[in-house]
């Protein structure tokens, strides 16, 4: 990928603006979520662009058989485009890349995070009439397809191989080490979704310190979204102090203790402590 040169700042007010706004809506639309987190990211992805991406998602719709049946003929025909036809799936060195949690990128790609080939699998799938949605397993997501009692699970890091229960209770086995629980299977809010591909970019940016200017447009876009941990915050202020935004850092950190004060004053005044030294760094 290109050095992810980042917007201009009127730009980015214009892109954070439309994504406050989007995920306000009451449908939040997924694919436009994430294709403006890609143009937070790269400032390269202009209204062309995004459009562009929309366009590739109806096309591939337009390629999946009309109807092919119940959900396992669905997640069977949308691993034969997808997957089979089309080349999309991951690899453990996608982990590795900040493009492989932007939208745009995986569509030209074709590879990307678990999360990202199922937003293109669930898209996809959703433009083409199939009952189609997110599932959040614990430490890997795939997508499903039908109803609780007919559900079909499929992963689309696999090129979209299809799951049986036991593939499943794998999946969640090797993360955390515990038995698949039926809670874990049901579908994903989109706004979560979103929640989740800002966490991944966040921890891409945190094993690579040079690069705090993706940690800090992550975090506020996820400051953006309706619900979010209120933790974030704090890191938002230590990410301005070690930016040098001494000044901007501690007006955070003592917004962040005037709530973390209500529910533990010990914490808030540690926290007040932070903000004290980052003031003193301005002399």
């Amino acid at each position: 990928m290109r050095p992810p040169y980042p917007p201009s700042p009127e730009r980015s007010a214009e892109l954070r603006r439309r994504f406050a706004e989007e995920a306000r809506s009451e449908r939040p639309d997924l694919s436009t979520l994430c294709l403006l987190v890609g143009a937070e990211a790269d400032g390269a992805l202009d209204e062309a662009g995004l459009d562009a991406a929309q366009v590739e998602l109806d096309r591939l719709a337009g390629l999946v058989p009309y109807r092919p049946g119940g959900p396992r003929a669905w997640a069977v025909a949308l691993r034969e485009l997808l997957g089979d036809r089309m080349g999309f799936h991951g690899a453990p060195a996608d982990y590795q890349r900040l493009e492989s949690s932007l939208l745009h990128e995986v569509l030209v790609r074709r590879r990307g995070l678990p999360i990202l080939l199922s937003v293109v699998w669930m898209e996809v799938a959703r433009r083409a009439g199939a009952p189609v949605y997110g599932v959040a397993l614990p430490g890997h997501f795939v997508v499903g397809f039908g109803p609780d009692e007919g559900q079909v699970l499929a992963d689309p890091f696999d090129g979209g191989r299809v799951l049986t229960g036991a593939d499943a209770e794998l999946l969640v086995a090797g993360a955390t080490g515990t038995h698949l629980d039926p809670s874990m299977l049901r579908p994903a809010d989109p706004l979560d979704v979103v929640l989740r591909i800002l966490n991944n970019v966040r921890a891409w940016a945190a094993a690579r310190p040079e690069r705090s200017d993706v940690a800090l447009w992550a975090v506020e876009l996820s400051l953006l979204l309706p619900s979010h941990p209120a933790r974030l915050r704090y890191e938002r202020a230590q990410l301005l102090v070690g930016r040098g935004d001494f000044l901007g850092g501690a007006v955070e950190l003592e917004a962040y203790a005037d709530v973390v004060g209500a529910v533990d004053e010990g914490a808030a005044e540690r926290v007040r402590g932070e903000a004290h030294a980052a003031r003193a760094m301005l002399n």
